[in-house]
């Protein structure tokens, strides 16, 4: 019985889907980047907007408008993903937006769940 239940709950954990997203926000003039990660887009997005904390870069440069985005399954990837991205110069984030969202359009309305 207890191997049973044992099973069941691995089978549980490693069946589960989870979803963490490395995201590019930039300010209205698009002239800063910022490039983050959460499990939870939405809620994260309107953290930034919130400004908790008034020390925040996102809160200085008021990058509030989400123009690119990933999702990962794992966050050993999604921290892999993000460590790379704020490793890159703007020409090549500049260059990752664009093959995604050619027009810099701003995606925060278009993450909200249904």
């Amino acid at each position: 019985m207890e191997i049973t239940i044992f099973i069941i709950s691995i089978y549980s954990i490693m069946s589960k889907q989870h979803n963490y997203f490395v995201y590019i926000l930039t300010n209205y003039n698009k002239t800063v980047l910022y490039v983050g990660i959460t499990n939870d887009l939405e809620i994260r997005l309107a953290q930034h907007i919130e400004g908790n904390s008034i020390n925040s870069f996102t809160r200085k440069y008021k990058c509030y408008y989400l123009v690119y985005y990933e999702r990962f399954q794992y966050v050993n990837k999604a921290i892999e993903r993000e460590k790379e991205l704020k490793r890159w110069s703007r020409a090549k984030k500049n260059t990752l937006i664009e093959s995604e969202n050619r027009e810099w359009r701003f995606l925060n309305n278009e993450i909200k769940e249904d």
